[in-house]
């Protein structure tokens, strides 16, 4: 009999795997393709080491702005993925280290959940049945391909983030069928090494949920280097390597020799056995309350399997409360303030409340902005470029209520937005804190002060 069971390897299940081991629990995860999840495998790391290849290749195309002159700059594409495989081979070693490392045991193989009882959890996997006394499902998200006429008959031109991962060659063309994230990202990558991108979303702005202000200033720099995006169109038909899409009350068609459907992700909750024990779903995932417990005694769920926050850092902090609530901490699973990053070449980062969800919400806000060539650093690395820090805080107190970042390196520095959010910082708290200086984080404190 195990303290708990887990089901799913990703980032909720191999984090709360290693801090249930770690405080001392007797624990089985059961994955049944490769340790790391769908971030590790198929999507955070590959897509950034792809991303950071193509910022190697971007600055030395315009190093002579900095006085460095590269000629005939050229990159090596099977390099580039094959550095990719590299990468994700190691961190999933590593991965599998730290199960090893915390007694996890590790059942490489489908599970299915048979029956709950009082005496515990009874799950199937490979032959052989298991038992635990709690059982957390971390089955995670596939990519969502939609009821498009023609996609399921156009054959390998058609690519999810999966299939784009493990080209063997650099497409000259892309349709890129979604404007998020994923989407943005791999659009950014293409056209950084020369393929013809071109982005087709809905919505009348990419990169829906995060500043608009600031999606729509990314947007231009991606038409800059080349992207063409097709906003508020939808996509009707595919034919063959042909995409149909109204626009405008008309129809136009773009072609591509690859056709990427980044329409979002929806949570695997088929074949597991939910079903077998009665667990309750809400809007395609696994209902859990903020101590993410299911509505079965016992069951717990996190990360994209909930359905709610698909992030892989949210995943694996769900996993962490769930641990602790295990172990006699009481813990709670807060929302308020989780960065988003959008890795293109420049960053774009956010974390707590858009001017968008403030107003939804009717929460009163002010407002500060600065470019951010206000920091030292950021004009000394980044030559002829520009961003924008924007701060919002509550109308009365003055506590931070949300950050946004448009510019390098904006991944790195907001953790510490994050940190402000979480603690109800305000601006004269913020004010006394000490930036190191010269560093590109100092954006925050310069327009902090202009409140």
């Amino acid at each position: 009999m195990y303290n708990l069971a887990i089901i799913g390897g990703g980032p909720a299940g191999y984090v709360a795997a290693e801090r249930a081991g770690a405080k001392g629990l007797k624990v089985i995860l059961f994955e049944q393709k490769t340790l790391g999840g769908v971030c590790l495998n198929e999507g955070c790391i590959p897509t950034k080491t792809l991303l950071y290849s193509a910022k190697i290749y971007d600055n030395a195309k315009g190093g002579e702005k900095y006085g460095v002159v590269c000629e005939q700059v050229s990159f090596n594409f099977k390099k580039i993925m094959d550095r990719k495989t590299k990468v994700v081979r190691k961190l999933v070693i590593g991965v599998g280290a730290k199960m090893k490392a915390h007694s996890v045991e590790v059942i490489n193989a489908h599970a299915v959940i048979k029956s709950c009882t009082a005496t515990g959890i009874e799950i199937e996997a490979g032959g052989q049945m298991y038992q635990a006394e709690k059982l957390l499902i971390c089955t995670g998200s596939e990519a969502a391909v939609p009821p498009i006429p023609g996609l399921k008959d156009a054959g390998d031109i058609i690519v999810t983030n999966r299939e784009i991962l493990n080209l063997k060659e650099l497409p000259e063309s892309l349709v890129v069928i979604g404007g998020g994230v994923i989407g943005t990202e791999f659009a950014s990558f293409f056209s950084s090494l020369g393929t013809k991108v071109t982005v087709i979303e809905m919505l009348d702005e990419i990169l829906t949920g995060m500043d608009c202000e600031m999606s729509a200033m990314l947007r231009q720099i991606l038409e800059k280097k080349g992207v063409k995006i097709h906003l508020s169109s939808k996509v009707t038909e595919v034919k063959g390597n042909e995409v149909f899409f109204e626009k405008d009350g008309k129809t136009e068609s773009v072609k591509g020799d690859r056709i990427l459907v980044s329409v979002g992700r929806r949570a695997n909750t088929q074949n597991i056995g939910i079903e077998n024990i009665g667990i309750e779903l809400h809007r395609g995932g696994i209902k859990v309350d903020d101590r993410m417990r299911t509505n079965i005694p016992n069951v717990y769920a996190a990360g994209d399997v909930t359905g709610f926050s698909l992030l892989a850092h949210t995943a694996s902090r769900e996993g962490e409360v769930v641990v602790n609530n295990l172990t006699g901490c009481d813990d709670v699973m807060r929302y308020n303030a989780i960065p988003g990053v959008v890795y293109t070449n420049p960053e774009f980062s956010g974390v707590g409340l858009t001017e968008d969800a403030a107003k939804e919400k009717g929460i009163a806000y002010r407002i500060a902005q600065l470019p951010m060539s206000y920091a030292g650093r950021f004009v000394a690395e980044n030559e002829g470029g520009n961003g924008l820090c924007k701060v919002l805080v509550g109308k009365e107190r003055g506590e931070i209520l949300g950050v946004h970042l448009l510019g390098n390196p904006s991944s790195e520095m907001i953790y510490g937005a994050a940190m402000a959010i979480e603690s109800k910082m305000t601006l004269n708290e913020m004010e006394e804190v000490i930036f190191p200086h010269p560093t590109v984080s100092e954006i925050l404190k310069e327009t902090v002060f202009e409140f």
